[in-house]
């Protein structure tokens, strides 16, 4: 069996430090896993990840400390099955604006009776033989709050069962409120938004996450 470390730090109400890899280099995946973060988040998103270089990424970065995790391209059952099946500890779902697309990410990121993964972890069993009974406790799923219309419905999202937690876009959030987060008024507007979805998942009992890049420690006292 092998502990999603990152996830219980989070639901322990300790911070997990990441580090995001996007130019579809597993070697840079590993060594980032032995620099000493928490998790490593290969970004099906926005880097130039495919199948076959996600799943040597998530078995390098088993060679280090960290957890390996993935941001899918789409909220559907195949993209997130896909990087589940070759690896990936951790799912970040982008763009989730309702409690219905929410429910979507949590029924394809966990087996029935639970939720609706297809069975056939091939890749994945190098986490072990036994990766069946214990997965479905060990996954982490978090979904993005990254427009003003996921904002409005957060706790509705955060209700969902099977959601561990958020992790907010600062960027897009400030983009979908036509705000500029360069201006005192922009990041009063924007970080207001924040702290509304911190509150949610406070209420809630969810994990807060935030894609922090160059202000993390304020972020950490904050609570993310």
């Amino acid at each position: 069996m092998r502990i999603n470390k990152a996830k219980q730090r989070m639901l322990a109400g300790k911070p997990a430090l990441g580090g995001d890899v996007l130019l579809g280099s597993p070697l840079a995946a590993e060594m980032l896993s032995r620099s000493g973060f928490d998790y490593v988040l290969v970004d099906n998103q926005h880097g130039f990840w495919e199948e076959d270089s996600s799943t040597l990424a998530f078995r390098s970065i088993c060679l280090g400390s960290a957890v390996p995790m993935a941001r899918v391209r789409q909220n559907d059952m195949s993209s997130i099955g896909c990087l589940l099946d070759r690896g990936a500890l951790g799912i970040v779902v982008p763009m989730v604006n309702s409690a219905e697309e929410a429910q979507l990410a949590a029924a394809a990121a966990r087996y029935p009776p639970i939720g609706t993964r297809s069975w056939g972890p091939v890749c994945a069993e190098f986490h072990g033989e036994d990766y069946g009974s214990w997965i479905d406790n060990e996954v982490l799923l978090a979904v993005q709050i990254e427009t003003e219309q996921g904002v409005n419905c957060v706790e509705k999202i955060l209700e969902v069962d099977g959601v561990d937690g958020c992790w907010i876009g600062p960027n897009d959030l400030a983009k979908s409120m036509g705000v500029d987060p360069n201006t005192p008024v922009g990041a009063k507007a924007r970080d207001e938004a924040i702290l509304h979805v911190l509150s949610a998942c406070r209420k809630t009992k969810k994990i807060p996450g935030i894609a922090a890049i160059g202000d993390s420690q304020r972020w950490i006292e904050h609570g993310f």
